[in-house]
């Protein structure tokens, strides 16, 4: 299921694409370790074309083809060594939906700035069952743009940022224009 974007509009699937572009002129993009060859070589084009036209699931749908996604992994064992490990079966959602929200949330910081609004709201984009408790005290919490915008592009990828949103794999959270 396609998480919920309250304000998913040209304006801020350009800006998205702008904030896809500074990654890659900062070689800040993130590669998931979950993406195989195939996948790393068409991460960018697919990611561009999810963020231009579709939404997380686009991208999803797009990771899952064409083995774009590793079926195991390398996982350190905690005594040392490595083992094996197959591959979640919903990495490509995870990976989809975390790094579209990543680049959303980014783009409705930017608006933000430039239309002088003072700050975002954390919301639910995706119903989930058993709610973390944190995610959970989050919702309708408000948060400045120019210090999320910071947050998000200097902790990319699988960093956690530190003003907790998104709050990790599948939390379900974003922002949204007050």
């Amino acid at each position: 299921m396609a998480l919920y974007f309250e304000n998913l509009d040209d304006r801020t699937r350009q800006l998205m694409l702008d904030e896809v572009e500074y990654d890659i002129a900062n070689n800040q993009l993130h590669i998931s370790p979950f993406l195989s060859g195939q996948g790393q070589r068409d991460y960018v084009n697919l990611l561009r074309e999810a963020v231009q036209n579709g939404d997380d699931e686009t991208l999803a749908q797009n990771l899952r083809e064409h083995r774009r996604i590793l079926r195991t992994l390398p996982r350190r064992n905690p005594k040392g060594g490595y083992s094996i490990s197959a591959t979640p079966e919903n990495a490509a959602q995870v990976l989809a939906e975390s790094e579209f929200n990543r680049y959303y949330i980014r783009a409705l910081a930017r608006r933000a700035i430039e239309d002088g609004i003072s700050e975002l709201v954390v919301y639910r984009a995706k119903p989930v069952s058993n709610p973390r408790p944190e995610s959970e005290a989050r919702i309708e919490t408000s948060l400045p743009p120019t210090d999320l915008l910071e947050d998000l592009r200097s902790h990319p990828g699988d960093e956690p940022p530190t003003l907790g949103v998104p709050s990790g794999p599948n939390s379900g959270l974003s922002v949204r224009l007050p």
